[in-house]
């Protein structure tokens, strides 16, 4: 985060000193209260979820208005599509987390400081990614085409793990940080609340909790290398993509025990995900030929709000309508064979 205010802003920003400082100090404060909250593991209610859930949706919206009246309705909508490219970004990233979780059996009173520790990795890793991305794309056109080509390749590598439905499995024992880390270290039974340390024989080893929190970190990577480019494809002001990430990040703790139980009913998320990944990377490719052939026209930021909204929207209702449909020939699947045992029943 340290990285990414220092990074030189393109002529347009409008993050200024002073609003860059406000900004890391305005998240360093949230991060502190959501320890706080966590120091205590504690099962998480529906009531705090949503709360807090709401408290983290109210806060980008208020920016949202702050940034359109004090910079423009222009700058208002580069700032309100990024944020959603990273909210539906990171609503990916709570189902990866949902299946680690699951993985590693971690106890119901540690899941959130296992999230607040895979969001704190995630901002880290998004702040160094957008400071280079920021200076790279000030120094060489060519940055813009590829960005456009990795979220392309995203995309088909998303497209095809859902057809395939294998995009989101988890086995423990083949996950390589887990690996890494077991080379170097034994591991405990079992967990000792939220300590990352523990002692085997005498020794000095990794809890259970310790080895769920490597592997969120590891994906963060992953997941840092999609979200940011994404969002350059919106705006390249680095100020507005820092912000949309950090907004997206802050309230994934809360919003995961919200949609822990319809997060699987999302069937179609990753035909979502590929369709708004390729329709950025081509927005960056038309961009980067744009400014060697001004012929060339490029995509509104209005009309990337509009794509974009559409299509989460036709994600959300095909994948109710898909689930809905299951459920249906679920219940059409168990009444023969109900009718068949009674009839056996009956002739017995």
């Amino acid at each position: 985060m340290i990285l990414a205010a220092q990074a030189q802003p393109t002529l347009d920003s409008i993050g200024t000193p002073l609003l860059w400082a406000a900004s890391i100090a305005g998240v360093l404060v949230l991060l502190a209260l959501d320890f706080l909250i966590t120091r205590r593991p504690h099962a998480v209610s529906m009531r705090e979820a949503v709360g807090w859930s709401l408290f983290y949706v109210a806060l980008p919206l208020a920016f949202a208005v702050y940034v359109w009246n004090g910079y423009g309705s222009e700058r208002g909508l580069e700032y309100l599509t990024g944020y959603l490219v990273e909210k539906s970004l990171s609503v990916d990233n709570l189902f990866v987390f949902m299946l680690l979780l699951g993985a590693f059996a971690v106890p119901k009173v540690l899941q959130q400081r296992v999230l607040l520790y895979g969001i704190i990795g995630a901002l880290v890793l998004r702040g160094i990614f957008i400071a280079l991305g920021a200076a790279a794309l000030s120094r060489f056109d060519f940055m813009f085409l590829l960005f456009g080509l990795v979220l392309v390749a995203t995309a088909v590598k998303i497209l095809r793990d859902t057809r395939a439905g294998t995009g989101h499995e988890v086995d423990v024992d083949k996950i390589r940080s887990v690996r890494f880390l077991r080379r170097f270290m034994p591991v405990t039974d079992a967990y000792d609340g939220p300590r990352l340390l523990g002692r085997v024989d005498g020794r000095r080893a990794a809890t259970p909790f310790a080895l769920v929190v490597v592997a969120v970190l590891a994906t963060d990577i992953v997941f840092a290398v999609d979200s940011v480019p994404a969002v350059y494809g919106i705006t390249s002001d680095p100020y507005l993509v820092f912000v949309t990430n950090a907004f997206a990040l802050l309230g994934l703790r809360a919003l995961y025990f919200v949609l822990e139980g319809a997060l699987s009913k999302l069937v179609h998320l990753g035909y979502g995900l590929a369709v708004i990944l390729a329709f950025i990377g081509g927005k960056l490719a038309l961009h980067w030929a744009h400014l060697r052939w001004e012929q060339v026209p490029e995509i509104p930021t209005l009309m990337s709000l509009a794509v974009i909204v559409v299509v989460l929207v036709l994600t959300t209702v095909s994948s109710l309508v898909a689930g809905k449909r299951a459920e249906t020939r679920s219940e059409e699947d168990r009444v023969p064979e109900t009718q068949d045992e009674s009839a056996r029943l009956s002739g017995g």
